[in-house]
């Protein structure tokens, strides 16, 4: 079997300072993925012995950054989309292993007022792209904060939240065309009507407390993966980041 963690640890020297190294060794994933690491090079030193270390660094200091971490040495990694405009926040890493690839991404915020809105739109069509023309090659694994609750199942406050960055129509619709495209959010495979069970909650409000959520990471398989699905789940009981860390086991 073979297990996949995501996590958003939103400032990875922080993390650290809370619990990120206990559920990294208990976990024992044979890929760890991040998003969020807030980092550039050389601010950490991350001794994990048995696993291959890779990072994608914002040129914007403090900011997005991603990481993966594999005990299996990859084929290749590559940084990116490879697309110049959506290439310079560090937010994906894909790295190809014989049976298939498997990416970390941390997808642009919409921001308030929808500010970044018409870029993400851009960031979505290129991203779906990139993944397609992957998958022509060997199945694709992608997992990481897509910074959009799909349905209104996917957070707690769906009424209040409409158009609001995460949850517009703009965003789900792209979303729904991601899926449509060939993929498979394993979470929903597994849960198809499980309500109250999210990954991010604001710092604002006792959020987390009141589980007044977000379900926004996800992984997700191309469609030729679902007969290799074990089991999907999400770490609410890990704390340590806005964000908990959520898995994907393969048969």
């Amino acid at each position: 079997m073979t297990k996949l963690i995501s996590w958003n640890v939103n400032g990875l020297r922080a993390c650290v300072g809370k619990n990120f190294l206990d559920f990294f060794y208990e976990a024992d994933a044979d890929v760890f993925c991040l998003q969020e690491t807030k980092l550039q090079a050389g601010q950490i030193d991350l001794d994990l012995p048995g696993y291959h270390q890779y990072w994608n660094y914002a040129e914007k200091k403090g900011y997005s950054g991603t990481a993966l971490f594999t005990k299996e040495e990859p084929i290749s990694v590559t940084y990116g989309i490879g697309v110049e405009e959506h290439d310079h926040e560090g937010r994906v890493i894909t790295a190809e292993f014989p049976a298939y690839y498997v990416i970390t991404c941390y997808t642009p915020n919409s921001q308030n007022e929808l500010a970044r809105l018409d870029y993400r739109m851009k960031w979505e069509n290129a991203w779906r792209a990139y993944l397609k023309g992957l998958d022509e090659k060997k199945p694709v694994i992608f997992c990481g904060d897509l910074n959009v609750a799909h349905q209104e199942i996917d957070l707690k406050n769906p009424k209040t939240n409409r158009n609001n960055a995460g949850f517009t129509d703009q965003e789900r619709g792209k979303f729904t065309e991601l899926l449509a495209a060939g993929f498979t959010d394993t979470w929903r495979y597994f849960y198809p009507e499980q309500e109250g069970i999210y990954s991010w909650w604001s710092y604002r409000f006792k959020a987390r407390e009141k589980n007044a959520g977000w379900r926004i990471d996800y992984f997700c398989v191309s469609d030729s993966l679902k007969d290799r699905l074990e089991s999907a789940k999400i770490h609410t009981e890990v704390f340590g980041s806005d964000h908990c860390p959520v898995e994907l086991c393969l048969k």
